[in-house]
């Protein structure tokens, strides 16, 4: 499938642009126990939420994971500071292989894309990703890609995070305050439950939105919420065929 990029620009025009979709090639398995991963000292206790805002250091293995999707994405600029900001182990359990450049399992049937996938995402929304913008996560999953596209909306804007399994979300809330506490503490992520295809229309018009599930057609109520000039990455196409972006 290629990937495709949905502009929608005043006065209601939509633009489609193919672009490549550049794959990154995974680690392969025999290095995961040294990339996959982290060791015990790079990751919190499961559950601990810390009281006071923090960042913390980015593990090596997750700085060497960064570096490799600059070149196999062309990760650059906010987004790829935000990546670098996010350490991908606080948001995989701790038998995952957070540094894989594949899908890991996060529990309820549910998966964190991989890195590349979020990568690409934030790389074609990075234009309106800036200080000061409104953006709207539809399965926002482990939470991951919420907290990066706050990263780039600071200081100013806000992002919404929502996924329909109440547990995800508590999961997520926890992921995130791991060391971006002050993200949600501040109002400026929002992680909630909620039917995502009919977005958050109380806040919207946003300048953005990511759509992490597939999508037969692009919903309209979501189309309705982007600003004029706004974008929306979504996977269009049917289960199990082929979908563009």
């Amino acid at each position: 499938a290629g990937l495709f990029r949905y502009s929608f620009s005043p006065p209601a025009q939509r633009v489609i642009r193919p672009v490549r979709r550049q794959m990154a090639d995974a680690w392969p398995w025999e290095e995961a126990p040294q990339l996959g991963r982290p060791q015990a000292t790079d990751v919190e206790r499961p559950g601990r939420v810390p009281r006071e805002p923090r960042r913390r250091e980015m593990s090596q293995d997750w700085e060497t994971a960064v570096e490799r999707l600059t070149r196999t994405t062309g990760l650059r600029g906010a987004a790829l500071e935000a990546m670098r900001a996010v350490d991908r182990a606080e948001f995989v359990p701790a038998d995952g292989f957070p540094y894989l450049d594949a899908p890991q399992r996060i529990g309820h049937s549910a998966t964190i894309s991989a890195p590349h996938m979020h990568a690409t995402a934030l790389g074609l929304l990075t234009d309106q990703l800036r200080p000061g913008g409104r953006a709207l996560d539809v399965g926002s999953g482990s939470g991951y890609l919420s907290a990066a596209m706050a990263l780039m909306v600071v200081p100013g804007g806000l992002v919404v995070g929502i996924d329909y399994l109440e547990p995800l979300v508590a999961l997520a809330k926890q992921n995130v305050c791991k060391s971006h506490a002050d993200l949600v503490e501040s109002g400026l992520l929002r992680l909630e439950l909620g039917d995502g295809w009919k977005g958050c229309p109380e806040e919207a018009p946003f300048d953005a939105i990511h759509v992490g599930a597939a999508a037969v057609d692009v919903p309209r109520a979501l189309v309705d919420q982007l600003r004029n000039g706004g974008r929306m990455v979504i996977p269009v196409g049917p289960a199990g065929g082929d979908q563009y972006y």
